[in-house]
């Protein structure tokens, strides 16, 4: 583990980069990532966005979307720009490795659309992006989020989840934005216990990885600037997310691709710990709901009804993507190894979305469906989105001293789980 030191640096392009519509504006715009992509494979995907439309806000017109060009936030740089015309868009991304242009080319033609690439750790690029476009409302969706580099690398997490949240909220107060939206996770509650109910906005943070603790640090900031400076904030736990556009260091974006590589998927430990999972477009009426209907300075769950336990999962996905091996003998063994778990695992997460439902927002699109346009978007795209996506199918992938995205080559599965999730 001592490879994984620090996070991917951005590569090819400057930051402060701003490209508005079709139209550049102060300072230059370069699509280069970190990858080499198919420049014209956003042009052949469907345009993918939430269902949900309020009346706008009279408050809210120019609004900062932090990490715009990675998964979440991208449905909600797409939904927001697509409808609501009357609002300016300005998606905000350090261009790191789980992101691209690719999520948000479809809107370059947009004139309420902006791009400026940035880095929430950096106060001076902040502090332009906000006053450049007049920034009145913020949705802080950037973070490092993939739980199994925070055990090796939990300096960078640090650094992206709760300086840059620091960063964002001094910047914040400097302009006097008018509604904060802070995206956290459900993760800061820690594990609940099968017999356990589900949780309230009003339960106790107990994280137990290096991720959900920097997520919890990043909320105590909010809460800070809220009672301190009167900041007008919201903050958000959401359960897992999937579905198209998200990088393929998730379990199902990674497991679809490598199935479709004929390449068995490799669990960690048994694969008995559940999750529950919500579709990307719910998860935008979700953020879209909250925008127009949420109060300031209240906490809201956005949780979904579909809990399923990893192994479970590979099975449905196996199902869907390799049907004629699933009904055979030993399909399991063939499609689904194990290796060791990651070093705490929690056994589950669950909160209580009724706060957000009683805002109108309700879940659409059930696990069945969602694997299925997942699958098949992945089918697709999934080989071209990002570029060469090999290194980061492995069961344990890192990131180097140079900044690099770097395979796992020490951890092959095995038919059986290793006795405990560890290694014998």
């Amino acid at each position: 583990m001592s490879r994984l030191l620090r996070r991917l640096r951005p590569f090819g392009a400057t930051p402060g980069a701003t490209v508005q519509g079709s139209r550049r504006t102060e300072g230059y715009h370069t699509k280069t990532s970190t990858t080499t992509t198919d420049d014209d494979v956003w042009k052949h995907a469907p345009t993918l966005k939430g269902s949900t439309c309020f009346e706008p806000r009279p408050d809210v017109k120019n609004i900062m979307i932090t990490g715009g060009a990675g998964f979440i936030a991208c449905w909600v740089v797409r939904h927001l720009t697509l409808t609501y015309p009357s609002y300016n868009i300005i998606s905000f991304d350090k261009l790191d490795y789980c992101s691209t242009l690719n999520n948000t080319n479809v809107l370059s033609s947009h004139p309420n659309f902006s791009f400026y690439q940035g880095d929430i750790t950096t106060p001076s690029s902040v502090l332009d992006c906000m006053e450049r476009h007049n920034v009145d409302t913020v949705l802080h969706f950037a973070a490092q989020s993939h739980v199994d580099l925070s055990f090796g690398n939990s300096y960078g997490f640090t650094q992206t989840n709760v300086y840059g949240t620091h960063v964002l909220l001094e910047s914040a107060k400097k302009v006097g934005i008018k509604r904060f939206v802070h995206i956290s996770t459900d993760e800061v509650y820690g594990e609940v216990k099968e017999d356990e109910d589900d949780l309230l906005e009003s339960s106790i943070l107990q994280p137990t990885n290096p991720y959900a603790a920097s997520k919890a640090a990043a909320e105590m900031l909010v809460h800070s600037y809220q009672k301190s400076f009167k900041l007008p904030g919201i903050i958000v736990r959401s359960n897992n997310v999937y579905g198209p556009h998200q990088y393929p260091e998730k379990i199902i974006p990674k497991f679809s691709c490598l199935l479709r590589r004929a390449q068995p998927v490799v669990l960690h430990g048994d694969g008995s710990p559940t999750r529950r999972y919500l579709y990307a477009s719910d998860a935008a009426d979700a953020f879209d709901t909250i925008l127009h209907r949420g109060i300031l300075g209240q906490i809201y769950n956005v949780g979904s009804s579909d809990e399923i336990s990893n192994l479970d999962l590979c099975h449905k996905l196996v199902d869907l993507i390799r049907p004629p091996a699933s009904s055979s003998t030993g399909a399991s063994r063939r499609w689904i190894k194990y290796t060791h778990d990651r070093p705490f695992n929690d056994r589950r997460y669950a909160v209580d979305a009724s706060k957000l439902r009683r805002l109108g927002w309700s879940q659409k699109v059930g696990l069945e469906e969602g694997l299925r346009r997942t699958v098949d978007w992945y089918s697709k795209f999934g080989e071209s989105w990002w570029g060469n996506i090999t290194h980061v199918l492995t069961p344990f992938p890192g990131v180097s001293e140079l900044g690099e995205v770097v395979p796992d080559f020490e951890h092959d599965g095995r038919d059986e789980p290793w006795e405990n999730g560890k290694r014998g």
